[in-house]
């Protein structure tokens, strides 16, 4: 079922819904690559740098009661010139609004205004367990660039770390 919703930048009073829809991640294990929850200030370093840029925001989607999920856009190894026309993103959906078209709105979104600033190269890093972030990538042309083999430890269990990428 698609859900109709609205996408806009994000602001410092998205902070406290932009952690709990992360946490939601955290906590299901094996979808990102943190092993504990954050709290609001740990996160609060991380938007301030993209609400003061605006090449790399946050888009978040949203219906008329809540935040719904959310897609950063972040520089690649910041300060190298060379490097500035790639950039990493990431997306998270609230686990209820799961199967909704919320991602799929959110990329779209996010693809029209990368290109639209110029960038050329996307790419996203991810636990090769996230199939369902594998998918949504897929389906946008995204395709598997790099595997890491084993790098992520979770108490024992190891995960690869696969990167999928997308020239635009």
């Amino acid at each position: 079922m698609k859900k109709s919703v609205t996408i806009r930048k994000a602001t410092r009073g998205d902070l406290h819904r932009l952690t709990s829809i992360y946490n939601q991640a955290v906590e299901a294990g094996l979808r990102t690559a943190n092993t504990r929850t954050q709290a609001p200030a740990e996160r609060k370093e991380w938007l301030e740098s993209h609400l003061n840029s605006p090449k790399h925001p946050v888009f978040v989607a949203e219906d008329d009661v809540e935040i719904l999920g959310y897609f950063s856009i972040s520089p690649y190894r910041k300060g190298r010139e060379a490097l500035r026309f790639a950039a990493e993103v990431s997306y998270y959906v609230d686990f209820e609004h799961h199967q909704k078209g919320i991602g799929a709105a959110l990329m779209e979104h996010a693809l029209h205004f990368c290109k639209k600033e110029g960038l050329k190269t996307l790419f996203a890093i991810l636990l090769e367990t996230n199939t369902a972030s594998i998918a949504l990538l897929t389906k946008f042309g995204f395709e598997k660039w790099a595997r890491l083999p084993n790098i992520a430890d979770f108490g024992g269990i190891e995960i690869s770390q696969v990167y999928y990428g997308k020239r635009i």
